[in-house]
């Protein structure tokens, strides 16, 4: 199946840009957000594909659970699955259900099914009934993406709070933990699971000792887990991004003095867009990545990974 946007004349990911101005630089200006934060209140507004992802039916017929798809890379990653043919079931916080109707209804016109499961995945009751609920809405399930994650700009360690690192550990560690476990008794062989780690996996900011602990774990967690399943024909990577510009950042990732230079220090000389992170995680997903097994693939605007 190709989609409807293969014909339009809006510059996609197959069109050659120079990139270090197809998109904003720095400065920005600050726009502080409550956590989690929404894409739509964002200046300038993200961009998610909504305009410049093509699809070529590379993942037809597949069914997908994404969590964090209501903004940022979640949102870019759901849109790719369904312009490349996939089914998604959407989990979101229920103060993002703003931006997540915005994506249903992204999805829902390339012809292709959105099932919106808001709730919290820091609690494992939740986490083990949306992966059912995504294996009933979808008559199945064969791609696990892990995206939501929380993050706090915390300058130092003395006001750090064992209540906001257990909820950084929560949502980035147990989550995905919980939502791997209750999948793989769902996905066939072929199945991938793709997990979301960082350029703080290796490169750890002083400001974001929780979010960096967590992000390093990931690495070695799907590295471990892929080994686990690769004799069942299940495949676990990760993607790696760098500074790329969500809602997670003007919510209390970064500070605003911050905000307003962000991914000016990158080679490219700005921050990454969330449609620059969906093409890898439509390459882990398809059959084209079969013999990539416990990689980490790096989306970081020039700043090296190990």
């Amino acid at each position: 199946m190709t989609s409807s946007s293969s014909t339009t004349t809006t510059p996609d990911q197959y069109t050659m840009q120079d990139p270090t101005t197809m998109h904003p630089r720095p400065p920005f200006p600050k726009q502080p957000q409550p956590q989690p934060g929404l894409a739509k209140l964002m200046d300038p507004k993200p961009d998610h594909g909504e305009e410049s992802y093509r699809g070529t039916g590379r993942l037809h017929g597949r069914k997908a659970l994404i969590t964090g798809a209501d903004s940022g890379i979640g949102r870019a990653a759901a849109i790719a699955f369904a312009r490349e043919g996939a089914d998604v079931v959407l989990n979101y916080l229920e103060s993002e259900e703003a931006d997540a109707r915005e994506v249903v209804e992204l999805i829902e016109a390339e012809g292709r099914t959105a099932v919106a499961v808001p709730g919290d995945l820091r609690d494992e009751a939740f986490c083990t009934q949306l992966v059912e609920r995504a294996a009933k809405e979808l008559d199945g399930l064969d791609i696990l993406v892990n995206v939501a994650g929380e993050q706090q700009d915390v300058a130092s360690i003395s006001d750090l709070t064992t209540e906001q690192f257990d909820s950084t550990m929560k949502a980035n560690i147990y989550a995905m933990f919980w939502l791997c476990k209750a999948a793989v008794e769902h996905l066939p062989a072929g199945a991938t699971i793709i997990n979301t780690a960082s350029v703080q996996s290796y490169q750890p900011s002083d400001s974001l000792l929780d979010y960096a602990t967590t992000k390093a774990a990931i690495v070695a967690f799907t590295k471990s887990l892929s080994q686990q399943l690769a004799p069942k024909g299940i495949r676990v990577n990760a993607v790696a991004p760098g500074p790329v510009w969500t809602p997670l950042q003007p919510s209390g990732g970064q500070t605003q003095e911050a905000l307003t230079e962000f991914g000016g220090d990158t080679p490219l000389g700005r921050p990454g867009q969330p449609a620059e992170c969906a093409p890898l995680y439509v390459f882990l997903a398809s059959p084209e990545s079969s013999f990539v097994v416990g990689e980490t693939y790096g989306v970081t605007g020039g700043r090296f990974l190990p």
